[in-house]
């Protein structure tokens, strides 16, 4: 079963390789040069989700969401293919290449594919199953939703290429198709597919907090890089807008696949803790200590500088200095916080062996010793058994 699913895994791989000739055709068609970081971007994004899938694939065939990751890369690959190949058959050099017209046909591959990440992957994450039997109505409507969207997409009687204004018959398109992409019926399924969406989202919610041990931290990493994907994305970017941020936008979203690949794999799995909290400790302190920089600034810059003007350059020098020598007190500081607020057991834990140290250095009497050592371990480790064993002796010392 192992050697099947690696050769299957090696297949998939090889067909999403293939799809990487869409980029001198994109060259060609001069698509790339127009937005070269957009287009990395995305070349990150979906080799992260097939790379991660077919790793899933061959070490956990069992598990849906390492098929779907697959899905999501071989859609992406030969949609992109299809589509610069279209516009190269077609406008570039018109009649140069057959299958235009299948190749054409082929642009309704998106759809699946946004609904395998935003439905499918919620609904069976971690497990590959669903939470319980009733939520399997949601995945019928979606499925059902997708596919109707995509056959009317797909026997519409003009198939659009990249640019707009360029349209070709398509062979098997029937007059009087409702448009998906406009119209009651439109409007009704996206409505559907959007609420089938939210439904999935909710569900990983419920599952999260029915979740426990192992299946708890593999849930913690998809959503903290899923979390992490959006705040990114939401908090001002200080680089100008290119290829730069383009790129960057590509990276964060290649954590969420990378992240449900280490859940599942279970690799390093309870580093996850850790993780999340040097994030929220470095994320405080940055914004903390940028605050305090900015507002020395400005403020000797209005006091000591002209109003509106350049601070002078012992007020940048100095705020630099300030936010240097604030910055391991203040990185202690906030890290106190997050340990009594969001981990309070290691908090308390830390607490406990700090104190058990302080009174070791008077503690004279072996048995009071002993007993305090037992109390320790089992207020800060919480086994279920635990006993204290003191070598004897030696003979003759």
């Amino acid at each position: 079963m192992r050697r099947r699913s690696t050769r299957v895994a090696l297949a998939m791989l090889t067909v999403y390789a293939v799809g990487f000739a869409a980029v001198p055709l994109s060259v060609a068609n001069g698509n790339f040069q127009q937005s070269p970081g957009f287009n990395i971007a995305l070349v990150l994004a979906f080799t992260a989700f097939m790379a991660v899938g077919a790793v899933v694939v061959a070490h956990r065939p069992g598990n849906a969401v390492g098929w779907i990751f697959s899905a999501v890369g071989l859609l992406a690959s030969t949609g992109v293919l299809a589509m610069e190949y279209a516009e190269f058959a077609y406008l570039t050099r018109p009649g140069s290449l057959p299958g235009a017209v299948a190749a054409a046909w082929f642009q309704w591959w998106w759809l699946p594919m946004f609904a395998l990440v935003f439905v499918f992957t919620p609904l069976l994450f971690p497990t590959g199953r669903m939470l319980s039997a009733r939520w399997r109505l949601v995945a019928v409507v979606a499925a059902i939703g997708t596919a109707a969207v995509s056959v009317l997409g797909a026997l519409q009687p003009t198939l659009t290429l990249q640019d707009e204004d360029y349209t070709v018959p398509n062979p098997i398109g029937r007059a009087g198709v409702p448009d998906p992409e406009g119209g009651t019926l439109g409007a009704v399924l996206f409505g559907l597919l959007v609420f089938c969406g939210v439904a999935a989202a909710f569900s990983l919610v419920l599952r999260f907090r029915r979740s426990q041990g192992v299946e708890r931290q593999q849930l913690k990493w998809f959503t903290y890089a899923a979390a992490l994907a959006i705040l990114l994305n939401l908090v001002p970017n200080p680089l100008p807008e290119g290829a730069v941020t383009d790129v960057l936008f590509g990276l964060t979203v290649a954590l969420i696949p990378i992240a449900a690949g280490i859940a599942i794999l279970r690799h390093r799995l309870y580093d996850i803790d850790r993780l999340i909290n040097r994030t929220v400790v470095y994320a405080a302190l940055t914004a903390l200590l940028g605050a305090v920089y900015a507002g020395a600034v400005l403020v000797l810059g209005q006091v000591f500088g002209s109003v509106g003007g350049e601070p002078p350059g012992w007020a940048v020098a100095g705020a630099t200095l300030a936010v240097a020598a604030l910055f391991q007190p203040a990185r202690r500081r906030i890290q106190a916080v997050v340990d009594r607020r969001f981990d309070r057991r290691r908090y308390d834990a830390a607490k406990t062996v700090e104190a058990f140290s302080a009174r070791l250095r008077d503690e004279v009497d072996l048995d009071m010793l002993s007993a305090e050592l037992l109390a320790v371990v089992n207020q800060t480790v919480q086994p279920t058994r635990v006993s204290l064993w003191l070598r004897p002796p030696a003979r003759g010392s």
